[in-house]
């Protein structure tokens, strides 16, 4: 592919661096709250009881509320509604729009009513909505993804996506296994090791901990030193219906194998930031021992991970001979990234000069180094899941590699990376090329941060009908259409960093509720790291 131009409530040591430049302070920002009413209620106005209404109204800011009006095949129809505010310094603010069962029982809306603030009253086909707008700083946004973990997102230790076997129906959330628990557990676990240097709060402490002790017993688990598992799952609980799984000796756990270059990554950045930020010398050493062996048993097997049977894995392959064959080559650049990380990263935590002499070697005569700048040669398609794949890897290289001549190579290859992810305000990415020495503006990455929704339930989203976007000629690398210029996150289907920002329709109708670290991390390291004041 070519280069493309919930409700807020239940009831209602890595040195922290300075930068050159101005740190951003955060504000109070309105964030969308959402309260539904699918019965009449005494929070109710009587005004939304009657038969008809306004189409539009103009909230206290001056902003103006009005039905989302379309056309098809010649006839009109309402889809949701806009908020307009010309007056707004930015596109995602001057242009808002509400659809879709996250902000609207039905996007057939009737008529509008104010509430006397910034918000608007909404009758549907369905009932009545209340979408408010509630200012709320960041750190109080990070809190309430932290309550939601913990109510609904822990299993075994690991931060988990949830299933609703009622849609939308959170009381129905049962946390359930992924092919990615380590790498999402390692998302969570990297942002309470930042929380806990940035505030020394004892809970972030604990459970940065206790995330992390889920993610080493991975490699225990297996029985095999140094091979981790996917995941696992124990008697009772729902068995995903794909995946190779095998059972423990003492049949008490069930764990997934085929683990992938995925994981690896995950577990590395988690093992290199919890080593540095966590004043826990236990955690430190099984950290370094569990290091050890996975860098060990990679050697060992000829640069892959190797499963019980002692045939490499799919995606758990670095070494020349996969590079030069016709699967390998377009993931050449990637994964020699991804190896030479991890051997810096072992060497960092262990001390031993083998790691760094094996790096030195594949950096070097191997031709490692200069094959990790060789992206815009090799790669075949826009995949945004290498480029998280690639970003944890160069915020480690960029934290430990201390030689003018390599780094110099590997800011070569985070250009290419670049080139697309510069489109996307992506917090994470920003955050990351800022510690590379980078000059960044991180005021569009901030805005991210402030839009992500609060409501991480997977609804529906459907935003292909609208007028207002500009869309590609191509289709993604799913064959799905997607946007030319990035539309607000709350506008957007939820997703982690792993997917395409671009891609503008999807969800499963509210049968899955994100965990949130995806915005915990990139706030905890931004703080970390100076980029943003408290």
């Amino acid at each position: 592919m070519a280069l493309p131009s919930a409700p807020l409530l239940a009831a209602a040591t890595l040195l922290c661096t300075t930068f050159a430049w101005a740190q951003l302070t955060p504000v109070n920002t309105p964030q969308r709250v959402v309260l539904h009413y699918e019965e009449p209620a005494a929070a109710v106005p009587a005004a939304m009881r009657a038969a008809s209404g306004p189409s539009e109204i103009i909230a206290s800011d001056g902003a103006r509320w009005t039905l989302a009006r379309f056309s098809s095949n010649g006839k009109g129809y309402t889809k949701g509604i806009w908020r307009l505010d010309a007056a707004a310094s930015h596109a995602w603010d001057q242009r808002q729009y509400f659809a879709g069962r996250r902000y609207l029982l039905s996007d057939d809306v009737l008529f509008l009513h104010s509430d006397g603030g910034r918000g608007v009253w909404a009758r549907t086909a369905a009932g009545v909505t209340h979408i408010q707008l509630v200012p709320m700083t960041l750190e109080e946004k990070a809190a309430h993804f932290e309550e939601r973990i913990r109510l609904r997102h822990t299993r075994h230790g690991f931060v988990a996506n949830s299933h609703m076997s009622r849609p939308g129906d959170l009381t129905s959330s049962v946390p359930v296994s992924t092919d990615n628990d380590g790498l999402w557990t390692a998302i969570y676990t990297a942002a309470e090791c930042f929380r806990y240097a940035v505030t020394r709060s004892p809970e972030a402490a604990e459970r940065a901990r206790l995330t992390a002790e889920a993610v080493l017993f991975l490699e225990e688990v297996t029985g095999r030193p140094g091979y981790p598992a996917r995941s696992y799952i124990t008697p009772g609980e729902p068995r995903p219906p794909d995946g190779t799984w095998h059972w423990r000796p003492d049949g008490r756990i069930l764990w997934k194998s085929d683990t992938s270059s995925d994981e690896l990554v995950g577990h590395y950045f988690l093992f290199a930031i919890a080593y540095d930020l966590l004043d826990d010398a236990a955690l430190k050493t099984k950290i370094a021992a569990t290091t050890r062996r996975i860098t060990d048993h990679i050697l060992g097997h000829d640069l892959q991970l190797t499963d019980i049977h002692g045939q490499p894995t799919y995606w758990g392959r670095w070494s020349p001979e996969y590079f030069a064959s016709p699967r390998g080559r377009g993931d050449a650049p990637l994964n020699a990234l991804e190896i030479l990380s991890f051997l810096k990263t072992a060497h960092h935590i262990t001390g031993e000069p083998r790691y760094e002499a094996e790096y030195r070697r594949l950096a070097g005569p191997a031709g490692y180094a200069a094959l990790t700048t060789r992206l815009d040669a090799l790669r075949e398609e826009i995949n945004y899941s290498d480029e998280e794949l690639a970003m944890l890897p160069f915020y480690l290289l960029f934290r430990y590699e201390k030689d003018p001549a390599l780094l110099a190579v590997y800011r070569e290859a985070l250009a290419q990376w670049w080139r697309n992810i510069s489109r996307e305000a992506n917090p994470l990415w920003t955050a990351i090329h800022a510690v590379t020495g980078a000059q960044v503006n991180y005021d569009d990455s901030l805005r991210t941060l402030y839009r992500i929704p609060l409501d991480l339930r997977e609804w529906t989203v459907e935003n292909a009908h609208r007028t207002d976007l500009a869309w590609e000629s191509e289709a993604d690398r799913h064959g799905r259409r997607q946007a030319r210029v990035l539309i607000a996150p709350d506008e957007r289907p939820v997703m982690k960093w792993n997917g395409n920002p671009f891609r503008t329709d999807g969800g499963n109708g509210g049968r899955g509720e994100d965990d949130g670290a995806f915005f915990l991390l990139p706030y905890w390291m931004a703080r970390h790291h100076g980029l943003i004041r408290p």
